[in-house]
């Protein structure tokens, strides 16, 4: 939510009160070219950058008694820089996509924060070539580990999937740490706690 705050006049003027004189502007400069430069700059606070799309943040409850669909909560959407996905594998944006996973064994909570607003940024800033293809990312806060993972349309585009990964390891600077490319299909089918990647960088 923006809240836009009025400019309002704290002491309105009476309608019958005595009338205000002009101050004299003898021996002072003009101020037209002044107060014109003030004008633009309000007007430039108030101008807005639009995105290319429009994004939508979630909160995913970790409640195992409400299904997938229902433990997902909407919390804003924004398609401007200033106003800063519900992933599904089963939607159709998203079901022959994968994800580049990020795992972060037992790591300070301000590291997760500090990767998870970079991420954000890279996407709302459209920081791929193939930015057509990202559908969203998800951060999951668990006793063991935490993942931070960046949906991709098409599993099958080598070309997207690897020059988004590159672009991520870059921009995250991750050193050492892996970055494991994983097709949604072989996620929905694990059987145990591994889902085998197609790419890692």
């Amino acid at each position: 939510m923006v809240l836009a705050e009025s400019e309002k006049n704290s002491n309105p003027p009476k309608e019958n009160g005595p009338a205000v004189q002009p101050a004299s502007t003898a021996g002072r400069p003009d101020n037209k070219e002044e107060n014109k430069e003030q004008e633009e700059v309000r007007t430039e606070h108030l101008l807005k950058h639009p995105l290319q799309n429009t994004w939508t943040l979630w909160y995913l409850e970790n409640d195992r008694t409400k299904s997938w669909e229902d433990m997902q909560n909407e919390i804003m959407s924004f398609d401007t820089v200033e106003d800063f996905w519900r992933p599904m594998w089963e939607d159709a944006a998203n079901k022959k996509g994968g994800r580049w996973v990020i795992t972060l064994n037992r790591s300070p909570k301000t590291e997760v924060d500090n990767l998870w607003l970079d991420v954000l940024l890279c996407l709302i800033g459209e920081a791929f070539d193939h930015s057509d293809q990202v559908c969203g990312a998800v951060v999951n806060i668990r006793n063991k580990n935490n993942k931070i993972s960046i949906w991709t349309a098409n599993g099958d585009n080598k070309e997207a999937a690897l020059e988004i990964g590159h672009k991520l390891r870059d921009a995250l600077r991750l050193g050492r740490q892996n970055l494991q490319y994983q097709l949604h299909q072989d996620t929905m089918v694990k059987t145990g706690s591994n889902v085998k990647s197609i790419y890692t960088l």
